[in-house]
């Protein structure tokens, strides 16, 4: 193995990423959902970008965060995505060891970006059904702009120490990586030094970061609901919550598997490594393909513009 060496620290040029372990001889044919899943995400992110872009009447808040969460899931599936299907199909297992280095810091630092604009959407939502009349006053674009900032600097800076930590640190012989891409744990699972400060940290960042956002998300939504049930008619409580519908389809598609990766990889060791490294993937590829799905047939004005796009008229 060759190793390239510093004042600090040794490691590997490259990094093996072996894709699916036991499941090597269906990979080629795995390759072509995945495949279909990132054309999805990718031509649905930009088509909605773009709808949202040219509509004016759409440069509100709810859109405005939506087109960072289109942004977010770009970056998020282009980070992983064009890698896997090499894998797959032209076997191009090795990644060079910074380029490791830099998925990492796109998956983690987006992942967190994801959370806090999930989390921004909830406070958009909890404001337009709680304060409807002072919804435009509250969120004006610059408090947009600004909470944007304030979530993307979060993801940066809350990440940025993975990286640095783990450059500093000597590796093993053993340059492996079980898996379809760099994660953090996995790297620092072929370490040759005490890791502690590196997972305490990890948990910091994982318990700082979507424990808050999760914790600001309940409490919205419990207002929200709250609010819902004071409303005299019974067809405005369904229209108020069925606001929130799109929204929640989207948090659920990407929480539930983020925490299922995150605790198998930390705690659950009985669990198989097929289905971790599934379930790994599916955060980062299944939301960025159901966000412009689900808002483009729920949302009305979204749906329409697109229709008005491509065949000049509007149901």
């Amino acid at each position: 193995m060759v190793l390239a060496s510093g004042n600090s620290s040794s490691h590997p040029a490259f990094f093996i990423l072996l894709g699916i372990p036991g499941l090597e001889c269906f990979q080629f044919w795995i390759a072509f959902p995945f495949c279909a899943m990132y054309a999805v995400a990718i031509v649905g992110n930009i088509t909605l970008l773009h709808v949202i872009r040219i509509d004016h009447t759409l440069h509100e808040p709810m859109y405005l965060f939506l087109a960072m969460l289109t942004i977010t899931d770009l970056v998020l599936s282009s980070s992983t995505q064009p890698k896997m299907l090499a894998i797959f199909w032209f076997h191009a297992h090795e990644i060079e060891y910074h380029a490791c280095l830099i998925q990492v810091f796109f998956i983690h630092a987006f992942s967190s970006v994801e959370s806090g604009v999930l989390m921004a959407m909830a406070l958009d939502r909890y404001v337009a059904v709680c304060f409807p009349l002072r919804h435009s006053s509250i969120l004006t674009p610059s408090v947009v702009i600004r909470l944007g900032a304030v979530v993307l600097l979060r993801g940066l800076l809350w990440v940025s120490p993975f990286c640095l930590m783990v450059s500093r640190m000597p590796f093993c012989q053993h340059q492996v990586i079980p898996q379809l891409y760099c994660e953090h744990m996995a790297m620092l699972k072929l370490l040759c030094a005490d890791t502690s400060i590196n997972r305490g940290y990890g948990l910091f960042v994982a318990f700082s970061v979507v424990g808050f956002d999760m914790i600001v998300i309940s409490i919205s939504y419990i207002m929200i609901l709250r609010a819902v049930l004071q409303l005299p008619s019974g067809e405005a409580s369904l229209k108020a919550f069925g606001t929130c519908a799109s929204h929640i389809c989207i948090i659920l598609a990407f929480y539930i598997p983020a925490l299922f990766s995150f605790l198998t990889h930390r705690f659950g060791h009985h669990v198989p490594r097929v289905v971790s490294i599934l379930f790994s993937n599916l955060y980062l590829l299944v939301p960025p393909m159901l966000n412009p799905i689900v808002y483009g047939v729920r949302t009305k004005q979204i749906r329409n513009r697109f229709i008005q796009g491509c065949f000049g008229k509007v149901l």
